[in-house]
């Protein structure tokens, strides 16, 4: 039975996010405690009541395709009408266009009830979050104007089409078309033909349309990601009073057969196929991979997010079955009599970890999303923050996701392993997130090369300098070994060396700064704060403390390793 996490995540939002700071500003003035408490248990609520009921049957029926579109499983389209009438698809977008224009870290906010709730139906608000955020940033005045207001409510849907078949995450290699229409109904517009694979929700029957944000190349591009642009793609053409005119050359082909998140369709999306797909160009010629990037650093912050999720709903089915369940006695206790498997040690040890490690994921992501609005607001430290802080959220976020919800298969046992309990759709369903938005190994070269040098070095030092003094005990000596590590990394290391060490180097980025506010957590817990979390805090913060940060401060070796072990031998001999 899924129960929001309301308690902790308005404590992280106060503490981590520091959201009654950002009220502060004339931006996000509305973010009064009462607005905010509202929102985080009217989301809890509507999640809990709407959302979470589909999912088990929509990772047993999942998404199918019948002539082309995409059916869901009865309650779907009712759910998601109930979400845009209610207004939870405008939370954190811009006000201009029809939005609250709140915090970002409240719209973080919305999408982890929701994703806990149903983590494949989720996936559909999360793309056209990022979706309205790149055309907020990049399209025209008048493209704004005509997409951006049903985005926002949510009647319109976004996506995001990158990968081709023969491009993987190689964006460079792509070879969707863009010709330019210079005559005609349609002229400055461009016929877009390609095809794009692994498209989320590219096709589907819940928003009256599909707006798709597509990359694709110019007749006089340069070669490489150089020569990439960005364009604005409708399922159905709009017309320039809003309303919808004919279908666009635009179709869904087929749905990947995958491993989880059945209910939210994967789809190979083909463009053009009857040469009249028509898109507009967003942003300058060749600059698509940059205007892009917009959507994909939302869609990151909203992956790591992800792991919150499915850590928290893991754990919260672990708990539940391990205080049912009755076997065996306490070792050691005069008393034979069987008790709930939660009172055993190494039973014990695992949900304190599922819970130490969700908080500690939760932490980070309402810190980062808060280091976010202040960008937002001009505080350019903050930004440059936030760019470190993104790969580490999206790659140890997910991955501890993906533990925690191997851990809840553990708790339950043979049961776990069985689909009646969920356990194993949890696993099942996290496992894709260390790789869409960018592999987890993507993100941490992506933290050792551009994110080591933002400003000289200064913004990744500076967060780890602030976790140093603001700690103690291992917590501080982790932070400590960050900033040497990457000093090595800048002043000494080759670039294989720095590749080689980023992901543990990552890891131990991320645990710092999760373990630094988790303590923070702790000390506001222990002059007041969140009363119901009394208990509770004080222990997942302690077990972070003294369990998992060690564990991170013994990846300091492979983080400092040399490639030249990657290379002693050629790589066909390692099948021999």
């Amino acid at each position: 039975m899924y129960r929001p996490a309301t308690a902790d995540q308005l404590l992280a939002l106060e503490v981590c996010a520091g959201i009654g700071e950002l009220a502060q500003s004339e931006r996000f003035a509305a973010a009064e405690p009462d607005m905010v408490a509202a929102i985080v248990e009217g989301i809890g609520a509507f999640a809990t009541g709407e959302w979470a009921p589909l999912n088990r049957v929509g990772d047993v029926e999942g998404a199918r395709l019948e002539n082309g579109v995409v059916r869901l499983p009865d309650g779907f389209a009712e759910a998601y009408a109930h979400y845009v009438e209610q207004g939870w698809n405008a939370i954190a977008a811009p006000a201009d266009f029809g939005g609250q224009g709140l915090p970002f870290a409240l719209g973080c906010n919305v999408l982890e009830n929701l994703g806990t709730a149903n983590f494949a139906f989720n996936l559909l608000p999360m793309l056209t979050t990022g979706a309205i955020d790149a055309l907020e940033h990049h399209g025209s005045e008048d493209q704004k104007a005509l997409y951006l207001p049903k985005m926002i409510s949510g009647e319109w849907s976004g996506t995001m089409n990158l990968t081709e078949p023969q491009a993987g995450s190689d964006l460079g290699a792509l070879r969707t078309a863009a010709t330019p229409i210079e005559d005609g109904e349609h002229a400055g517009k461009y016929r877009i033909a390609g095809t794009k694979i692994y498209i989320t929700w590219g096709e589907h029957e819940l928003a009256d349309n599909v707006i798709h944000l597509v990359l694709a190349r110019l007749p006089d591009a340069p070669e490489g990601s150089r020569g990439i642009s960005l364009f604005v793609v409708p399922k159905y053409r709009v017309k320039p009073d809003g309303s919808l005119g004919p279908r666009n050359d635009v179709k869904c082909v087929s749905l990947e057969h995958k491993l989880g998140i059945n209910a939210s369709p994967t789809c190979v999306m083909s463009y053009g196929d009857s040469g009249d797909c028509i898109g507009e160009l967003v942003g300058a010629p060749n600059r698509g991979l940059m205007a892009m990037f917009t959507m994909m650093n939302n869609a990151r912050i909203n992956v790591g997010n992800q792991g919150v999720q499915i850590g928290e709903r893991a754990t919260q089915a672990a708990l539940a079955y391990a205080l049912d369940r009755v076997q065996s006695a306490r070792a050691g206790s005069p008393d034979k009599s069987p008790v709930a498997i939660a009172e055993h040690p190494d039973v014990r040890r695992m949900l304190l970890r599922m819970k130490a490690l969700t908080e500690g994921a939760r932490a980070l992501l309402y810190y980062t999303a808060g280091q976010v609005d202040r960008g937002t607001l001009g505080d350019a430290a903050a930004a440059a923050r936030a760019e470190c802080l993104v790969p580490m959220l999206k790659a140890w976020g997910t991955d501890v996701g993906v533990e925690i919800a191997s851990l809840g298969v553990q708790v339950h046992g043979g049961m776990g392993f069985v689909e009646e309990t969920g356990a194993a759709q949890h696993y099942r369903d996290a496992r894709i997130a260390p790789i869409y938005e960018g592999t987890n190994g993507i993100q941490a070269a992506d933290l050792v090369t551009r994110k080591l040098g933002l400003d000289g070095g200064a913004a990744l030092d500076a967060l780890l300098a602030d976790v140093e003094r603001d700690s103690d005990g291992a917590l501080a000596d982790l932070a400590r070994t960050c900033r040497e590590i990457a000093r090595w990394m800048r002043e000494e290391a080759s670039l294989d060396d720095r590749l080689s060490g980023s992901v543990p180097f990552t890891a131990m980025c991320a645990v710092a700064v999760a373990g630094w506010q988790l303590s923070r957590q702790a000390r506001a817990v222990a002059d007041g704060a969140a009363p119901s979390l009394a208990e509770s805090k004080p222990v997942t913060a302690r077990f972070f403390a003294t369990r998992i940060v060690p564990e991170a401060l013994g990846l300091a070796a492979s983080a400092r390793g040399s490639a030249d072990l990657l290379y002693a031998v050629p790589a066909a001999a390692l099948a021999g």
